[in-house]
């Protein structure tokens, strides 16, 4: 019995072959937008508040009145989002669920900054930025809005009434931290230390500015540190 062998040159040309056609059909897997061997790590999902067909153009927001599955102090059905002082006075009663401590005083400080020293001051008097433009600035320090209750200021932060407008921006958990934050100001909150004016210069993120909401989406900003401000 015989065996045929192959000249040296043509091993070599059956080999080149079967390596390029290895390499070919590794370049078409790469070119093909595939990915393999992820162990199941990674496959095709849709995460909360994510686009999930090209139909949707953006995030579908609640319906209009809709109660968180956590509750709510004050349903949209119930009293609506008129800056109407009755409508305001409605909310005079509701009693502040939040004790004063330093994590709340110091995650309203941080609330108040951004959304109120504007008008109100850094110290609550209507020593502001804005009234040095002709803004007419509310004091939050004077008797009048001492005597006010804790609901009816979460109320006016709802609502907005007059020059102020709606703050409903604020998620109703950390809105009672504005209410308490306010409190310090006022001399009301004598017990617990706290912290006026700015945190950092404009601009600045990561701890300097509120973490993420109970009510966003379930994944925290990317460029916002989880540990900074997140309660």
């Amino acid at each position: 019995m015989s065996v045929e062998r192959k000249a040296p040159g043509a091993q070599r040309g059956a080999i080149d072959a079967r390596v390029l056609r290895a390499l070919l059909f590794t370049g078409l897997l790469a070119s093909s937008g595939c990915e393999w061997f992820t162990d199941f790590k990674r496959q095709p999902h849709v995460v909360t508040w994510e686009s999930w067909s090209p139909e949707t153009l953006s995030v579908r927001g609640s319906p209009q009145g809709s109660v968180p599955t956590d509750g709510t102090a004050m349903p949209a059905y119930m009293v609506s989002y008129a800056p109407m002082p009755a409508t305001i006075d409605s909310m005079a009663g509701i009693a502040n669920p939040v004790p004063v401590s330093e994590a709340s005083l110091a995650a309203g400080r941080k609330h108040y900054q951004i959304n109120c020293a504007v008008c109100h001051g850094d110290n609550g008097d209507g020593v502001s930025i804005g009234s040095r433009y002709g803004l007419i600035s509310f004091p939050l320090t004077s008797d009048v809005t001492k005597a006010r209750t804790d609901g009816y200021i979460f109320g006016m932060i709802r609502n907005g009434r007059a020059s102020m407008p709606s703050y409903n921006r604020i998620e109703e958990r950390d809105r009672w931290d504005v209410v308490n934050y306010i409190r310090a100001l006022q001399g009301r909150v004598t017990d617990v230390p706290f912290e006026r004016g700015p945190l950092a210069m404009p601009g600045v993120t990561g701890d300097k500015v509120p973490g993420p909401g109970t009510l966003g989406p379930t994944r925290a900003i990317p460029h916002r540190p989880t540990s900074g401000g997140a309660r």
